[in-house]
């Protein structure tokens, strides 16, 4: 089944399929299963790639935003996402993510080959903005309280010269589901020019 969002380019599952619908217009509902997520363990554990991504084709420069929410009794690392995926071994996720400590927070992971995960902004509310910017061959991540000021999170480069698919996320980790929500969903090929003072 298709799945629209309008305002962004066509939309389809990378790395397998999961549950997605819209409820409303502007709303998207991506639904994770049970063990579902992506990380490439810097300890050399076993790479994990049960979650899979609702995305689209980028071309040339653009920013990527929404409202993320976890509908779902939060559970250890469950999230929603805005992710890059361009194979096993390259991509990266921002999270709006459940800590161990029973925090919701803004997680990122960038993986080239081994993930490099950070823990960033402890959010007190029940959802947060989430942002991917890509701006020639480098990217950024940021969040926001209101969609309009944003906090830098990163940036960073993926050492991955094929087509990247950027979109949706959910995933579970520990949980028996994460059920996530994005409102307020934004595309533009307008990016900001200084990543850090908030624009």
């Amino acid at each position: 089944m298709n799945v629209a969002v309008p305002g962004v380019p066509p939309l389809e599952w990378v790395n397998g399929q999961a549950l997605a619908e819209t409820p409303a217009t502007g709303v998207l509902v991506v639904t994770a299963a049970a063990g579902a997520d992506w990380t490439n363990d810097a300890f050399g554990g076993p790479q994990q790639h049960a979650a899979s991504l609702l995305g689209f084709v980028p071309s040339g420069d653009f920013a990527f935003s929404g409202r993320a929410r976890v509908l779902t009794e939060r559970t250890t690392f469950d999230a929603a996402v805005l992710a890059i995926w361009g194979d096993s071994d390259h991509w990266a996720k921002l999270c709006f993510e459940y800590s161990p400590q029973g925090q919701a927070m803004v997680v990122s992971v960038v993986t080239n080959e081994y993930s490099d995960d950070c823990n960033s902004t402890v959010v007190s509310d029940d959802s947060v903005y989430l942002r991917v910017v890509r701006s020639g061959l480098g990217w950024a991540f940021h969040s926001s309280a209101d969609g309009h000021n944003w906090v830098f999170v990163r940036v960073f480069r993926l050492a991955y010269d094929g087509p990247m698919r950027v979109g949706f996320l959910a995933q579970a980790p520990m949980g028996d589901q994460c059920v996530a929500e994005f409102k307020n969903i934004t595309y533009s090929t307008n990016v900001p020019a200084d990543f850090r003072n908030g624009s």
